[in-house]
C-alpha cells in the first residue's frame, strides 16, 4: 500500500488509543491479533467487502482496466499460462501481474489473491470457473537407455518391475500414478530410490535414466518429439479437465479478472 512499517505502527497504535483496547500483541521477534482484535477484524471485514466492491465497481468505468492482480497457482501452470501473462499484459498496459507460484492448495479469498489457476478437479466447489487451456494428458516416460535395459511396461502391473520415480505432494504425501483403460481404473504407488518434489528435477531424472516418471505431456512434449525420453503406457492414460482460472463467487469479479 506504499505505507512505511513507522508510519503503519503509529496508525494502528492510535487506532487502539482511540479505542482503549489491544489491538495486537507485540514482542521483539512477532505481531498477532489480541483476542479483541481478531473479533475487530471479523467485525469489519464485511464492510471492507464492501468497499473494496464499490471502488472496483468505480474502477469498471475506465476504459483500460488498471491495478494490480493477485494470481495463486502452480510452476506448472504458470508455466504454460505463461504466453497468456504476456499477452495480457500487453493488451493492458495499466494493470499489473503479482503471479505467486507453489504446489500446496491454499484458500486464495484468506490469503488474498484475485484468482488462483489450478487443474479443475482441484479448484474448490464454491468459486467461478473458466477452462484455461487445453485438456490435460499424464505420460509414462523413460529414457532410451533405461529401457534398453528395461522391458517396456505393457500394463500398469508391470511397472513392479520398474524403478519409478516417485512424486511428493506439499502435503507430504507421496502422488499415486493414476491409470484408466476401457473402464478400468488403476492407482500404482510405485516403488523407486528417488523421491522429488518439482517436475523438473522428475524430468531431469528420466533423462538421466534414473527410472520411470509420470509427468504432464505439456512438461514431457518437448523430449519426446527430440527422442530423449520414450512413452510407454499411452493407452492407460487418458486425457482429463485442464487448468482452471477461478475466483471467488461475489457479485462483482476483479476487473482484471472480467478482461
Amino acid at each position: 500500500m506504499g505505507v512505511s512499517t513507522s508510519a503503519l505502527s503509529h496508525a494502528v497504535a492510535a487506532l487502539e488509543a482511540r479505542i482503549g483496547v489491544r489491538l495486537f500483541n507485540r514482542t521483539t521477534r512477532s505481531v498477532s491479533l489480541s483476542e479483541a482484535g481478531g473479533q475487530f477484524v471479523s467485525s469489519v471485514a464485511p464492510a471492507l467487502s464492501i468497499i473494496r466492491i464499490a471502488l472496483e465497481q468505480a474502477g469498471s468505468f475506465r476504459d483500460t482496466p488498471s491495478g494490480t492482480l493477485r494470481i495463486n497457482t502452480s510452476v506448472g501452470a504458470a508455466n504454460q499460462a505463461m504466453p497468456v501473462f504476456i499477452a495480457f499484459l500487453q493488451r493492458y498496459p495499466e494493470m499489473k501481474l503479482d503471479i505467486v507460484t507453489e504446489g500446496r492448495l491454499i484458500d486464495i479469498v484468506v490469503e488474498g489473491f484475485d484468482a488462483g489457476i489450478r487443474l479443475a478437479d482441484s479448484v474448490p466447489q464454491d468459486m467461478v470457473a473458466v477452462p484455461f487451456g487445453d485438456r490435460q494428458r499424464f505420460a509414462v516416460v523413460g529414457s532410451p537407455a533405461y529401457l534398453a535395459q528395461h522391458k517396456a511396461p505393457r500394463t500398469p502391473a508391470d511397472l513392479k518391475a520398474h524403478r519409478c520415480i516417485r512424486s511428493r505432494m506439499p502435503s507430504g504425501a507421496i502422488s499415486h500414478w493414476e491409470f484408466e483403460r476401457r473402464g478400468e481404473t488403476l492407482r500404482i504407488d510405485g516403488d523407486g530410490a528417488l523421491t522429488l518434489d518439482e517436475p523438473g528435477l522428475m524430468l531431469e531424472a528420466a533423462r538421466a535414466g534414473l527410472g520411470l516418471a509420470y509427468l504432464t505431456e505439456w512438461t514431457v512434449g518437448t523430449d519426446l518429439e527430440a527422442g530423449s525420453l520414450v512413452r510407454v503406457l499411452e493407452d492407460w492414460t487418458p486425457p482429463l479437465d485442464g487448468l482452471c482460472l477461478y475466483y471467488p463467487g461475489r457479485r462483482h469479479a476483479p476487473r482484471g479478472c472480467v478482461h
